[in-house]
C-alpha cells in the first residue's frame, strides 16, 4: 500500500504554511513514522528550514547531483530522457528533505504544454505531467515512508496543479483575513476543474506501463494559523473573517452548500487553529530545530519553556487528527 501523499496548499501566501509542514514532519517523525518532507516550492522556504546555507551551496552549486526536484526533472525539460532517481537529504533516521530548487519556476511552461498535449494522448506528456507523482513515489519506496508531506507555493500555476494531481489529500492553511478569505473561493472550484480535467486525460495514456496519479486531491479540512489570542475570545478584526471560514470552505471547496451552519469552534472541517508562537518561531529558526524541540540552552527558559510543550501538545493533536482523517496508523497510538 502507497503511503499517503499531504498537500499543504493555498493560493495566499504568507499564512504560515512552510511553518506548519516543518514542525509536521518533525511531530511525525517524533510519533515513530518514517516521513519524507517534499519542497515544490519554486521559493524553496521548506529546504531552507530543514538545512543550513552552507549545505544549500554545496547541493545548489554542485554539478553532478540530482538530489533536488528541478534535476530530478531535468532530463524531462531537456527532451534527453525520463526522470532522475531521486536523491533524498537525510535530516534524521526516519526523517528525510526531498529538496528544493529555485530553478524548478523553469518547469512551469513545459508543464503548461504538456498538458493539452494529454488530450492527444502522447506519452510524453503523461510522463511529464505525473514527474512530480512518480519522483515521490519512488523517493517513497527507496525510503520505507509512511507518509509524504508536500509544500506549496501560494499560486494557481501548472506547477501547483502538477503537484496536486500527485496529491491523495489537501489541507488548506488559512489566516483570518480578506485575503485568504478570497484565497479560498478561487482554490475550491480551481481544484475542482483540475480534477475533472485530469480525469479525462488519464484515460487517454497510451503506455500501459507508465503508471500515473489518480489525481484523487481530496480536500480533509483547514487550518487556521498566526492568530495571536484566546480562540474563544478573538479580536474584533478578525471576528467577521473567522465566521465566514466554515460556510465558504464547505460551499468553495468542498463544493457542497452546507445545510447546518457551524462556527469555527464547531466545524468539523476545521482541523486545528495553530496560534502564532511569537518569540519561540525566531527562536526556532535560528537553532534550526522545530519550537517543540526547543532547551533551556535554546533560550527556552521559564515561561517559555512552558510554552515550548504546549506547542507539542497542539501539534501532536494536530497529527493525529491529520492521521484519523487519512487512517494512517501511529506507532505510538497502537502500541
Amino acid at each position: 500500500m502507497k503511503p499517503p501523499i499531504i498537500a499543504f496548499f493555498n493560493n495566499k501566501g504568507g499564512v504560515g504554511k512552510t511553518s506548519l509542514v516543518y514542525h509536521l514532519a518533525w511531530m511525525y517523525f517524533d510519533l515513530g513514522l518514517n516521513v519524507i518532507a517534499a519542497d515544490l516550492d519554486p521559493q524553496a522556504n521548506l529546504t531552507a528550514a530543514f538545512i543550513d546555507e552552507d549545505r544549500l551551496e554545496e547541493v545548489w552549486e554542485g554539478n553532478n547531483s540530482y538530489n533536488t526536484i528541478f534535476r530530478c526533472v531535468q532530463p524531462l525539460l531537456k527532451g534527453i530522457g525520463d526522470i532522475a532517481m531521486p536523491e533524498l537529504e537525510r535530516i534524521e533516521d526516519g526523517l528525510s528533505l526531498f529538496i528544493g530548487d529555485l530553478q524548478l519556476s523553469g518547469f512551469e511552461d513545459e508543464l503548461s504544454s504538456q498538458w493539452h498535449d494529454c488530450l492527444d494522448g502522447k506519452e510524453r506528456a503523461f510522463r511529464v505531467i505525473s514527474a512530480f507523482w512518480r519522483l515521490l513515489d519512488r523517493a517513497a519506496n527507496q525510503s520505507s515512508a509512511d507518509l509524504v508531506l508536500v509544500d506549496l507555493g501560494p499560486n494557481l500555476g501548472a506547477i501547483n496543479r502538477a503537484a496536486l494531481i500527485a496529491a491523495d489529500y489537501i489541507i488548506v492553511p488559512l489566516s483570518p483575513d480578506l485575503f485568504s478569505l478570497q484565497g479560498l473561493k478561487n482554490l475550491g472550484p480551481t481544484v475542482a476543474r483540475w480534477r475533472k480535467e485530469w480525469e479525462a486525460r488519464i484515460e487517454k495514456n497510451p503506455a500501459n506501463d507508465l503508471e500515473l496519479p489518480q489525481g484523487r486531491m481530496e480536500a480533509i479540512g483547514y487550518i487556521i494559523l498566526q492568530h495571536g489570542v484566546r480562540f474563544d475570545r478573538p479580536v474584533k478584526a478578525f471576528q467577521r473573517w473567522i465566521e465566514r471560514i466554515p460556510i465558504i470552505y464547505q460551499d468553495k471547496v468542498l463544493q457542497n452548500p452546507q445545510t447546518q451552519v457551524f462556527d469555527v469552534a464547531s466545524d468539523p472541517n476545521r482541523l486545528a487553529l495553530i496560534k502564532h508562537y511569537q518569540s519561540l518561531r525566531q527562536m526556532a529558526q535560528e537553532s534550526h530545530k522545530p519550537i517543540f524541540h526547543l532547551k533551556p540552552a535554546d533560550g527556552a527558559i521559564g515561561a517559555h519553556l512552558s510554552a515550548v510543550r504546549n506547542v507539542y501538545f497542539d501539534f501532536k493533536e494536530l497529527a493525529e487528527k491529520i492521521a484519523s482523517q487519512v487512517e494512517l496508523p501511529l506507532p505510538s497510538l497502537t502500541q
